[in-house]
This record gives structure tokens, sequence and C-alpha cells, in this order.
């Protein structure tokens, strides 16, 4: 299905499935968690998501090179610097934690499901993709990219 291909920018995405995840939470059966532990979980993994999108976008902006990830083959250059020795896709991780933050406040294991369909066609649709744009444009020097870092953590 090339037509799905990096066709939704994954911001977009990740809002959709925030949506979701709130406006299923109404109709699934929760957890009995309590505030003082949902809170701080909640809060760790969003402002651990934030800091790992910013970090993307910084060191994309450090090295001048496109962050649209719709359009990886006008990639300037190939960053493996900061937060890209840790993972290949720091934005992805980032928004995932955030889509972890909003289930755990909302206490209900069901919308994980949410969480692994939004990874899942994230890795498909766009993460490949990006990847077969970055393999011909850097070759080698991407491929030794690849067997160092992981894809996600």
């Amino acid at each position: 299905m090339a037509l799905l291909e990096k066709r939704i920018p994954p911001l977009a995405l990740t809002l959709v499935a925030g949506v979701a995840i709130w406006a299923l939470s109404a109709a699934v059966p929760g957890m009995d968690l309590p505030g003082w532990f949902r809170l701080p979980v909640s809060l760790f993994l969003l402002f651990v998501g934030i800091a790992f999108c910013v970090a993307g976008v910084v060191e994309f902006r450090r090295v001048q090179t496109t962050v649209d990830p719709r359009k990886p083959e006008s990639s300037s250059s190939l960053v493996c610097s900061g937060i890209y020795s840790v993972t290949r896709n720091p934005m992805y991780v980032g928004f995932t934690l955030v889509l972890l933050a909003l289930t755990v406040f909302l206490a209900s294991p069901w919308l994980l499901l949410i969480v692994l369909a939004f990874v899942l066609y994230l890795d498909h649709y766009q993460i490949r993709p990006e990847e077969r744009a970055l393999a011909n444009l850097f070759g080698p020097e991407f491929k030794a990219y690849q067997s160092r870092v992981r894809r996600w953590l």
C-alpha cells in the first residue's frame, strides 16, 4: 500500500491517536489506579516524550536538514549525533511516550491497543519508507548507522 506511505504527517497521526484514546476511554473499562500513581507516571512519560521530540528537532536544525518526515529524500545530511545516537527515530519515540502518558493517565490497558496500532502504522508506512529513502541517499553510511543504532530504543 504505497498509497499510504509518508502521506499522513506523524504529528497529525499522533493527534488523531490521542483523540481516539481520549474518546474511547469513556467506553472501555479502566483500572482503579490512584491519582498519586497515575499523575506522576503520566507526567514523567509526557516530559520524557516531549524531550525526545525537542532533542530530535534541535539536532535536525543544528545540521540544517529537513524536519519534514514526508520528504526524507530532501535530507541534506544524515543525522547520527545527539539523541540520534540513541534512537534513529526520537520524534516517533517521543510521540509514542506522549500517547502512553495519556493512556496511563486514563488508566485503561485497552487503550494500549491504539498506541500499538500507532506504532505499527508508523513503523510500516513512515519509518520503513524513510529508511529506504535514506539508504538511497546515504548508502553505506546509512547502513553503518542502522547497524549501530536501533530503530526505536
